[in-house]
């Protein structure tokens, strides 16, 4: 049986490290602002958004939402960027995706100032994290709430067989760098992949998020390997599961991480360090 890797639990000590940071910048008569940029009545936006000014505030975070209507033209939105970017109490800047269709995404994620850009989205930080140059460079959230499950849970990656499944902007590409920045033997599959499962089973970290209830089974996984399910998806019941069988896989694997309380708590602890990040960056 695989050791189960509680990401709740770590959020919660990466929340009070927060804290600790948060409280010394005030200290200095510095109070860490967040600026949330909501477009349209998204209901899972709506949420998402809730859970991060809900934290924020915990953490003593100041966190602002700017709400824009979803007729708004895609100028009007990089004006508010624009504006927000010249704003000098504004420290962290996050557009909830996805937005209407009319609007560029990258162009967006381009307006933001890259000294802003809590996601670590815009090309600028995304260039230095491929470099390896991430010296007081943001990185995509979830990713980097990985990279420390890893080492909270004393993961050697170094040397090993990652396989990342999933090449999305946000966890897959990311995900892929860190990893073969820690130097494991990365590959990315997709879903143009041949023969997933004879990578996967080659695996010894193997890191999914593919949006596909149960989307690896447990004959897709070598035995010992330690297994990151980043899905958040619903069973024909109904249930939150993961992309990964865990009931069956955990069985075979080193470590799994459950669904929910694994993957999904770090990413918005990993969002508050790196807000507080972004500001102690900047004094």
């Amino acid at each position: 049986m695989g050791q189960i890797i509680d990401g709740k639990t770590l959020a919660a000590e990466i929340d009070k490290q927060t804290m600790t940071e948060v409280q010394k910048l005030k200290n200095q008569g510095v109070e860490p602002h967040l600026v949330v940029v909501l477009v349209g009545e998204n209901p899972a936006s709506q949420i998402y958004v809730r859970n991060k000014e809900k934290r924020a505030s915990k953490l003593g975070i100041k966190s602002t939402l700017v709400t824009m209507n979803a007729d708004i033209s895609e100028n009007e939105l990089l004006l508010k960027i624009q504006e927000l970017n010249q704003t000098e109490d504004v420290n962290a800047i996050l557009v909830q995706m996805p937005l209407p269709k009319h609007i560029d995404a990258f162009k967006v994620t381009m307006a933001i100032d890259p000294r802003k850009d809590v996601d670590g989205f815009h090309p600028v930080n995304v260039g230095k994290l491929f470099e390896g140059k991430t010296q007081h460079t943001p990185i995509a959230c979830t990713p980097q709430g990985i990279m420390e499950m890893f080492q909270k849970y004393h993961i050697d990656i170094q040397g090993k067989r990652a396989v990342v499944v999933g090449r999305s902007s946000i966890v897959g590409k990311p995900m892929a760098a860190l990893l073969l920045n820690a130097n494991a033997t990365v590959t990315l599959a997709h879903s143009y992949t041949k023969d997933l499962a004879a990578l996967t089973k080659e695996a010894d970290i193997l890191v999914v998020a593919t949006g596909i209830a149960h989307f690896i089974k447990e004959d897709q996984v070598k035995e010992g390997a330690a297994v990151i399910d980043v899905g958040m998806d619903r069973d024909e019941n109904g249930k939150l599961t993961g992309d990964v069988d865990f009931e069956n896989v955990e069985k075979h694997v080193s470590y799994i991480t459950p669904v929910p309380k694994g993957v999904g708590p770090m990413t918005i602890s990993m969002l508050m360090k790196q807000t507080v990040n972004l500001t102690k960056w900047s004094i």
